[in-house]
């Protein structure tokens, strides 16, 4: 079992920034690959940043490329996500995910999220 805890979510307006964080605890050796999604309620999953946690090979959404950056502390077994340049329609609840992989582009079939961070761009 995997349990995620993000944080760093928040209200900002447009043009700011946020940064969002996620720690992975249990059996952590078990993670091969970390990302985040965003979901609205009633939604699918729009996955937005993903990494390897061996090796550090990022992807990212078209949306999410050049504004965000997914990085790792494998020592803090955590995953961030910077996000820049922020617009109104980044708003929605941002999830972390963790799975074994070997596949981390496709975070539509990660098994372990975590609970959500909002996050709201307003001016």
């Amino acid at each position: 079992q995997v349990e995620l805890v993000e944080s760093g979510g928040g209200s900002v307006r447009p043009g700011g920034s946020l940064r969002l964080s996620c720690a992975a605890s249990g059996y952590t050796d078990t993670i091969r690959c970390m990302g985040w999604f965003r979901q609205a309620p009633g939604k699918e999953r729009k996955g937005v940043a993903a990494i390897e946690t061996s090796g550090g090979k990022t992807y990212y959404a078209e949306s999410a490329e050049g504004r965000y950056t997914i990085s790792q502390d494998n020592a803090k077994n955590t995953v961030y996500l910077q996000m820049d340049s922020l617009k109104p329609e980044d708003s929605d609840m941002y999830y972390c995910a963790a799975d074994p992989g070997p596949i981390c582009y496709n975070l539509d079939e990660y098994r372990n999220v975590g609970q959500g961070t909002q996050v709201t761009v307003t001016s």
